[in-house]
């Protein structure tokens, strides 16, 4: 195996790893060859399409298409939401059990990878490219001489330039101790660049270490071809198809739309020569076909010109009718379209967007969360789905820059990585209508059943069962309040209870004093003085 371009970052010890007669499973779409041997992939769609480079393009080429764009559009903008000073993406780490200092370096490296991917103004344009072509290459640039400074750029790069490569050594295994490890077989990862291109089983390029390239796939994995599709493939056919419906559409309204008049011409008992001759005298006679060039601003004459949307000149023997002149009519619903728009709803369905959208016309009217319709909560799982698989992209970067500055280790992010999450802004009204309500709801509830806390509901079954909060939210109120009671943010909820006492328990048993009681021992009032009015009328 010869030296790979780029950077790798290795383990302090090599972990140890059990035999197995399989590979492991790749997500992520990577080509599987035999040592020193060629690779190559075909994917017939349609008869065109055999390989990744022609995939891709093809990809490119449905996104210009009016319908996909709009729904492309719809998509990326209820993923990548934000106004213009919002960062469309944070980083959460409350689930991360870290101290502050390493909460605060992993912030700062993650605003350093948004500064990095420019996302702030890039965001859209990012994340389209990836849903369209369904993968999402970078090479991580950094400083030979000072690794510790990190990731010092990002660049793009084409997917139809680069492959991911598994080469096995498939050599057997002659067991000398365990008879189970003649299944071991060694794999060596590495990324194929080719500036013109990698197709077919084509393998020259560069060879690339793995880990100075970030990949993201779009998690869809075509299993027969191990290969990696975009989101736009299960739409290839109906794209074709609103294709073919609008081109024969236009065909045949542009051939059917005019009325067109039919001569029959009386031509006697002229030979069949004389006849043809005839015929033509009297439509050049008749014939004027003035054209307007709007590009010139001239009128030319075309009349030596016959389409099929002209009239009909048919000759007539002795002994029929003479020449007669008689209509054909246009062709009839030419403005019927529930056709096209059968075959746009049904792109829009293998898109994932609800149909609704397809009608922009209509007022957009939100109302309760019961009003929603069933697409549009499909729809935002659909969007969360993408978010957290775009999401590996902050994920990959963010790790190479912790490793390279040395805030933590190898084996330290593979026990965080799942404990890192990252926050984008919900711009789906829907979704928080939904929230809030259900919200409103649990509080609705809450306080019916506030009485009966203490005789027949426990403050915990009222946590778990009514609040719905799981035990990491349990914990973090709990740590809040107690925090905010001490700092004297908030009154201690106990202590007011004892003082106006609690629903379904004795007053005198809380500490409260008996009202008959206050009342006999306190003093008596003092008569009230007469006002200066009523007593000029007591002297008058």
């Amino acid at each position: 195996m010869s030296n790979l371009f780029g950077y790798s970052i290795e383990r302090a010890k090599k972990v140890p790893k059990g035999p197995s007669f399989v590979q492991k499973d790749n997500q992520d779409g990577a080509t599987p060859i035999v040592a020193g041997g060629y690779f190559g992939q075909y994917v017939d769609i349609d008869g065109t399409v055999k390989n990744e480079w022609e995939l891709i393009t093809r990809y490119r080429d449905m996104a210009v298409q009016p319908e996909v764009d709009e729904a492309v559009d719809d998509i990326v903008n209820e993923s990548i939401c934000g106004g213009l000073d919002d960062v469309p993406v944070s980083i959460e780490l409350s689930n991360l059990n870290a101290s502050d200092k390493i909460k605060k370096l992993i912030r700062e490296e993650f605003q350093h990878v948004l500064e990095l991917l420019d996302f702030e103004n890039r965001a859209y344009d990012l994340f389209r490219r990836w849903y369209i072509d369904g993968r999402l290459f970078f090479h991580k640039v950094i400083d030979p001489s000072k690794p510790g400074e990190g990731i010092i750029e990002l660049r793009y790069i084409d997917p139809r330039k680069i492959r991911k490569v598994i080469e096995i050594d498939n050599k057997p295994n002659i067991p000398t101790v365990d008879p189970s490890e003649v299944f071991t077989q060694k794999t060596v990862e590495y990324y194929i660049y080719n500036t013109k291109g990698v197709r077919g089983s084509d393998s020259s390029g560069i060879k690339i270490a793995p880990d100075a390239i970030c990949y993201v796939p779009s998690g869809i994995l075509e299993l027969n071809k191990n290969m990696v599709i975009s989101h736009l493939h299960k739409a290839i056919k109906s794209v074709n198809q609103l294709r073919m419906i609008e081109d024969s559409l236009v065909i045949y309204r542009l051939s059917r739309a005019p009325e067109r008049r039919i001569f029959y011409i009386d031509v006697g008992n002229l030979p069949k020569v004389k006849a043809e001759q005839y015929l033509r005298d009297v439509m050049s006679r008749y014939r004027n076909k003035l054209v307007y060039d709007a590009s010139t601003g001239e009128i030319r004459d075309d009349r030596k010109f016959m389409s099929m949307l002209e009239d009909f000149w048919l000759p007539r023997r002795e002994g029929g009718r003479g020449t007669e002149i008689t209509t054909l009519p246009g062709g009839q619903n030419l403005g019927e379209l529930e056709d096209i728009k059968y075959f746009q709803r049904k792109l829009y369905k293998s898109l994932n967007v609800p149909d609704s959208r397809l009608e922009s016309e209509q007022t957009f009217n939100i109302g309760r969360s019961a009003e929603i319709s069933r697409d549009e909560i499909k729809f935002q799982k659909f969007i969360n789905r993408l978010r957290k698989k775009f999401s590996e992209l902050f994920h990959d970067i963010l790790k190479t820059q912790l490793l390279l500055k040395g805030i933590i280790s190898l084996e330290d992010w593979e026990a965080i990585k799942n404990h890192i999450q990252y926050d984008f802004i919900a711009d789906n009204y829907f979704n928080e209508l939904k929230e809030s309500e259900i919200m409103n709801d649990r509080l609705a509830l809450l306080g019916a059943m506030d009485p009966y806390v203490g005789r027949y509901f426990s403050m915990e079954y009222i946590k778990r069962q009514v609040l719905r909060q799981t035990d990491t939210e349990i914990e973090e109120i709990q740590g809040q309040i107690e925090t905010e009671i001490a700092d004297g943010k908030i009154m201690d909820p106990m202590a007011m209870d004892a003082g106006m006492g609690m629903p379904g328990m004795d007053p005198m048993a809380m500490g409260a004093q008996d009202p008959n009681a206050m009342a006999q021992a306190a003093p008596p009032a003092e008569p009230a003085q007469p006002s200066s009015a009523e007593l000029k009328k007591a002297e008058f």
